[in-house]
């Protein structure tokens, strides 16, 4: 962290930088803040986002009355040291409206936003174990019925690709990456880490 403190620039703003929050894990947009220097440092000491008020002018740490926080995960600099990315964890809404983002009307996030959301719905089942959940069903018979589960979805999804279906290929493929994405939640993996593994793998 000492190293981004160094990219920079307090003085290009007057010492008040914006800083945009994304969730950590969907990489959606929640809100844009602002810091400043005492901000950025207590963010990182406290692993809490904290801003600066412009407008009652002090420093406040997003959820101190609401309870709704953003545990921080990540800390970026653009390449004009001017613009602070956060990702963050937020417990509950983030916006005063009670939507999760502040930018909009809570719209399905697409693409691996979705999966992100989807992963915190698996969560919920996995914790609650609500008697009607396939989800809970799956948990219950323990790794060796999820292994079963996506060696069952994997042949299934090849048969369709055999066949030259797309809608089944499309089914079978969404099966299987649930299937997957309980197996990875159960033992408290992400698809983020698979990603991750994915990138390494392309860049060495």
């Amino acid at each position: 962290m000492s190293s981004l403190k160094k990219k920079i620039d307090w003085m290009k703003a007057d010492g008040l930088l914006p800083a945009i929050v994304q969730d950590a894990v969907t990489g959606r947009v929640l809100m844009l803040g602002y810091m400043n220097e005492e901000a950025f440092e207590k963010t990182q000491s406290s692993g809490q986002v904290s801003f600066y008020s412009r407008s009652r002018k002090r420093l406040w740490t997003k959820g101190e009355t609401s309870g709704n926080t953003l545990a921080l995960a990540a800390l970026e600099i653009d390449c004009d040291g001017d613009t602070i990315l956060i990702q963050a964890s937020p417990a509950g809404p983030t916006c005063h409206l009670d939507k999760t983002s502040c930018f909009d009307a809570d719209a399905a996030e697409p693409g691996f936003g979705f999966i992100g959301r989807l992963e915190k719905v698996l969560d919920a089942r996995l914790n609650a174990r609500p008697t009607k959940s396939y989800t809970a069903e799956l948990a219950a018979g323990g790794l060796q019925r999820m292994a079963q589960k996506i060696g069952e979805e994997g042949v299934e999804l090849a048969l369709a690709a055999a066949r030259d279906d797309r809608a089944d290929i499309i089914a079978e493929a969404a099966d299987l990456l649930y299937h997957v994405l309980v197996l990875l939640r159960f033992k408290d993996m992400n698809f983020a880490d698979v990603a991750r593994e994915l990138e390494r793998r392309h860049h060495p």
